[in-house]
């Protein structure tokens, strides 16, 4: 298949290109700000074509379009920080539904008619009525911060494309998603660079953190990826489906399973600055495994394994 990336060099992006890579057969193009891969990613520098093209310049993404004439568009591109969201609500919004709605206009103004997974999130939801409600595709939207509320916008923008102009999207929301090579501005990943910065000496032996009694639904990315190769084949034009594991943990016992792989002694400090925007959130993935199959492979220790190893590495 021929395939077009958009947000390809981040993290996402990068699990997404060796998935499709270990399938082989596909050609594979991404758009990025800078058209550079980042050093994590150097390994896959060749296997695929990288284009400098900003969403917002629709008459570049047009020709892009018209050029490559993508089957698959799978769009991961955008603002993503929720913290950072509150102090950049207009970069957030222009990311999010400004550069969604560029991209589909470009594509409609072409010949093109690919198929498209859009990347949603499940901090749409925000909180559930009920505590410990699972939130499923028909929960009413509650967004808590800049970011979910410009997701949830291009998530509904991302639908009525579907009607009009017309275009073939799917849409599927994910929960949170951890594993190796992901920014330290995530509390997981944060948690083991401090634990392989201890390891190894470039750090006291303390490690501190934010609030940590939120309940999350943790995915590694790896399953992520898999669920979105799923729906690109087997998903229903303009329906929604949550991606997650269906389960929470809690942030205290995420730290503590981490700090118990540590190979030195490692002292726990707490600043809770503000609340987690959102305390409990579980999807229910009834709807994507009836639709593709899909479950989950990798068990959240062993994902935590791989996270620590590839700070420990890199």
């Amino acid at each position: 298949m021929r395939i077009l990336i958009t947000g390809i060099t981040g993290f996402v992006g990068g699990h997404l290109v060796e998935a499709l890579l270990n399938e082989g057969g596909h050609t594979i193009a991404g758009l990025s700000r800078n058209a550079t891969w980042p050093a994590n990613l150097l390994h896959l520098q060749g296997n695929s074509e990288l284009h400098r093209v900003e969403l917002s310049d629709g008459a570049g993404v047009e020709s892009l379009i018209t050029r490559l004439a993508p089957e698959w568009v799978f769009h991961l591109a955008g603002y993503a920080n929720t913290g950072k969201s509150f102090h950049e609500p207009d970069r957030c919004w222009a990311d999010n539904l400004g550069g969604t709605r560029s991209l589909y206009d470009a594509i409609a103004r072409t010949s093109v008619r690919p198929r498209i997974l859009f990347v949603s999130t499940g901090l749409i939801y925000g909180d559930p009525d009920v505590v410990g409600q699972d939130c499923d595709e028909r929960t009413v939207l509650k967004p808590a911060s800049p970011y979910a509320a410009s997701k949830a916008a291009a998530d509904l923008h991302s639908y009525q494309a579907t009607l009009n102009p017309g275009l073939d999207i799917v849409r599927v929301r994910l929960f949170n998603q951890i594993g190796p090579r992901q920014s330290p501005d995530y509390a997981v990943a944060n948690f083991a660079r401090q634990v392989a910065s201890i390891e190894a000496g470039r750090q006291s032996p303390i490690l501190e953190t934010g609030d940590l009694s939120a309940h999350r639904d943790l995915t590694d990315v790896r399953d992520i990826v898999a669920a979105f190769r799923s729906l690109i084949e087997k998903g229903k034009k303009g329906e929604a489906y949550n991606a997650g594991c269906g389960q929470t943990y809690v942030m205290q016992d995420i730290l503590d399973r981490l700090v118990s792989l540590a190979k030195v002694r490692v002292e726990v400090r707490q600043k809770i600055d503000r609340k987690a925007d959102t305390t409990i959130t579980r999807a229910d993935t009834r709807k994507l495994r009836a639709a593709t199959g899909w479950a989950p492979r990798y068990e959240i220790d062993q994902t935590l394994r791989d996270i620590l190893d590839s700070w420990r590495t890199g």
